[in-house]
């Protein structure tokens, strides 16, 4: 009989894995690999994502790693644009071409009948031969030969049907603008690497977010047929139970630390992969929470999600920080979140010439 998991055991072995029970003195090149890179629609995400993660993280370590080329920027799981590193790149987006390919059927098929998306690839390898353009360039220089379809579609197209990149500036901190466009091996210099096998990426997986069932797997990396590839890993793998019945996989040394570890407080990054890496996100995410974290940051408290924060400013050049819980703390949990909240403003708001962290409770429990 395999050995049953629940909730609080499975969220104390995500957390290990994702260096959320304590900050880590590793590289930050090597986080980014431990994490299977960092979802990242927006720039600034991926640097706080690392800040809870990192022993003196400071921006720097992360703009470095993008503009020497160790990290690269491009549209991977789930068609979502994520950071990684730039060795897994290289093998990564052989593996999910196929999925990416369907996802711009889905998402831009039909705003985009009638054209030929094999040209619309060549079309587009030769504009951006030369080296970048920015999205809105490539857009109107695509919208030029297809001048009936929209231009968005034709340019978003291209990150499902070529292997792109999108450079520095892009995904540097506090960057707004427009998005650039290049060729992944015109920009990094290197030849992809197809033939990877996808027990690669489901041994990456579990490593960083396991134990986990094969829906786990390919709801975060929006690969499909994954259950003959992990049946076939089974004798190097390790299984359990989870508390509905569902079979767990697991690699055999990763962590699975005691669920009475203590787990600190810590302030989440918009989209941090940690809440939306699983089908089942129970192991996290309460259903007070779930209709909200795919659009909210999430607090952490005890190692779940608790409530959401944001930060503003204000016209006087202060920085805000606010927390909107679900539930209220101890005293010790509010000590420890003001106290956490402080320092994430500290690193993401070091100009303001104020900074102001304020609780929210549900009313009537304040």
């Amino acid at each position: 009989m395999h050995q049953r998991l629940d909730g609080r055991r499975l969220n104390r072995a995500t957390l290990a894995r994702q260096h959320l029970l304590g900050r880590t003195d590793r590289r930050a090149l090597d986080v980014v690999r431990d994490l299977m890179g960092l979802q990242g629609q927006d720039a600034d995400p991926p640097y706080v994502m690392l800040w809870n993660r990192i022993d003196a993280f400071t921006v720097g370590q992360l703009t470095t790693l993008q503009l020497d080329r160790s990290v690269v920027r491009a549209t991977l799981f789930r068609g979502t644009l994520h950071l990684v590193a730039t060795d897994d790149y290289l093998w990564l987006r052989p593996l999910l071409q196929p999925m990416l390919e369907r996802w711009q059927r889905g998402a831009w098929g039909k705003a985009l009948d009638g054209v030929d998306v094999e040209e619309l690839a060549e079309v587009a390898e030769r504009l951006l031969d030369d080296g970048r353009l920015t999205r809105p360039r490539l857009s109107r220089a695509l919208a030029a030969r297809w001048p009936e379809h929209n231009s968005t579609a034709l340019a978003r197209s291209v990150q499902g049907l070529l292997p792109v990149v999108h450079p520095p500036p892009d995904g540097l901190w506090h960057r707004h603008g427009p998005a650039h466009v290049a060729l992944a091996q015109t920009w990094l210099g290197r030849p992809l690497s197809p033939g990877v096998p996808p027990s690669t990426l489901v041994r990456r997986y579990l490593a960083a977010f396991g134990p986990a069932t094969v829906k786990d797997v390919q709801a975060w990396s929006g690969l499909t047929r994954l259950r003959e590839v992990v049946e076939a890993m089974r004798p190097e793998l390790v299984t359990f139970t989870g508390e509905q019945g569902e079979e767990l996989f697991d690699l055999p040394d990763a962590p699975r630390p005691d669920p009475d570890t203590p787990a600190p407080i810590r302030l989440l990054a918009l989209v941090d992969n940690v809440v939306l890496a699983y089908a089942d996100r129970g192991r996290l995410v309460g259903p007070d929470a779930a209709a909200r974290v795919g659009w909210e940051a999430a607090v952490l408290i005890d190692g779940e999600v608790g409530g959401f924060w944001t930060m503003t400013h204000d016209d006087d050049n202060g920085a805000v920080l606010t927390t909107d819980l679900l539930r209220p703390l101890s005293d010790e949990q509010e000590a420890e979140l003001e106290a956490e909240a402080a320092r994430l403003l500290a690193f993401a708001a070091p100009e303001a010439d104020r900074r102001d962290v304020r609780l929210r409770v549900p009313a009537g429990q304040a």
